[in-house]
């Protein structure tokens, strides 16, 4: 696995570039990261959906390490667990591991301010935003009913949705509605969202109910979208 990773595209989108901090809520962009790297890994052909859970159908690592730890994780736990279980288990402390990792690369920088002279507080401003921008012009150019977009542009654009992030897009209104129409098409069209059989491949299942599941999970914490 190379390229930079649909969690990192996520957070990349949702974190303002000059300010450094997140325009969307925390809670759902948590439960879009987690779900991020189960859809990478069922992509990757590492995991599966089997008898109501996610399991590891090849261990062998991606060279991602964020995902390899992941990976291993799913592997070593003991009791079986849904999509929805593992959504939730995988979004606590992740947004910070990418954040770092994203530091580490050159992408952005950790800046530590203190207010009310004790409270820390960590923005991130963009230092390289070619990552940004060539992500922010996959999403334009599949808005734009083009040409079909390749696997993980159709994943990207399905989490995108799922996540209620058409506003991070710059747009509102009827063109945030609009997109939301489109990206909803391009997830079904896919085969990551809507009705989608075991018989039309092990992946469109395994990342399809990742997406049910990060969606309820985003309505139970936002409430229904209006």
């Amino acid at each position: 696995m190379t390229g930079v990773a649909l969690a990192e595209e996520l957070l990349l989108l949702a974190y303002d570039d000059e300010t450094g901090k997140a325009t969307m809520p925390r809670i759902s962009l948590d439960l879009g990261m987690a779900a991020a790297v189960l859809v990478e890994l069922a992509l990757a052909g590492r995991i599966a959906y089997s008898d109501g859970s996610l399991v590891v159908a090849d261990p062998s690592p991606t060279g991602e390490p964020i995902i390899d730890d992941v990976l291993a994780r799913i592997a070593a736990d003991d009791s079986p667990r849904s999509p929805s279980s593992w959504v939730q288990r995988l979004r606590h402390g992740l947004r910070d591991r990418i954040l770092g990792d994203l530091c580490g690369r050159g992408v952005v920088r950790d800046v530590d301010e203190t207010e009310l002279g004790y409270i820390h507080v960590h923005r991130y401003p963009m230092v390289d935003p070619s990552v940004e921008q060539d992500t922010r012009r996959r999403l334009a150019d599949a808005l734009t009913g083009g040409p079909v977009p390749d696997e993980r542009t159709a994943a990207l654009a399905t989490l995108v949705c799922a996540v209620r992030m058409e506003s991070v897009l710059g747009l509102t209104g009827d063109a945030a509605a609009d997109a939301h129409r489109r990206l909803e098409e391009i997830a079904g069209g896919a085969g990551f969202s809507g009705t989608v059989g075991m018989d039309d491949s092990i992946v469109r299942p395994s990342v399809a109910l990742v997406i049910a599941a990060l969606g309820r999970a985003v309505d139970q914490a936002l409430g229904k979208r209006a």
